[in-house]
């Protein structure tokens, strides 16, 4: 790789490889969409409350920062302890499966390119582990 594309490789993160704002909207909307109607995922499903409009936007904001791009969510509710928030709810390897497979195919529907959805998979299933509290 030469010296140019390392120095404006540097400047860019995986938030603006994906699309910046817009590219994280629709992930976070497909997934949502997945989620909503994929018999896999009924049982994260029942864990939201009916209306998801919230929840999109807190999922939005988060990754926001998560890749790189603008600190939203921090900037309105402060640091996020997502381990504290997913704690009422049994998120056992099944769960983590589930949601796995919700972003995997959403990251596929809005066509964000494989390596990068190489790079994204293990890095969200490092999120789904941490997650996990059924012991």
């Amino acid at each position: 790789m030469s010296e140019a594309n390392q120095a404006s490789e540097q400047q860019t993160t995986m938030y603006d490889w994906i699309g910046g704002e817009e590219g994280v909207r629709k992930l976070v909307n497909r997934f949502y969409d997945i989620m909503d109607s994929d018999e896999e995922a009924k049982t994260i499903r029942a864990m939201h409350k009916d209306d998801l409009t919230n929840i999109r936007d807190g999922l939005f904001e988060y990754l926001s920062g998560w890749l790189g791009g603008p600190p939203l969510y921090v900037a309105k509710h402060g640091s996020p302890c997502i381990t504290k928030q997913h704690k009422p709810f049994k998120i056992d390897q099944q769960a983590s499966n589930a949601w796995m497979h919700c972003m995997q195919q959403a990251m596929k529907d809005v066509d964000i390119d494989e390596k990068y959805r190489d790079m994204l998979t293990p890095a969200f299933q490092r999120i789904c582990d941490t997650l996990m509290n059924h012991h």
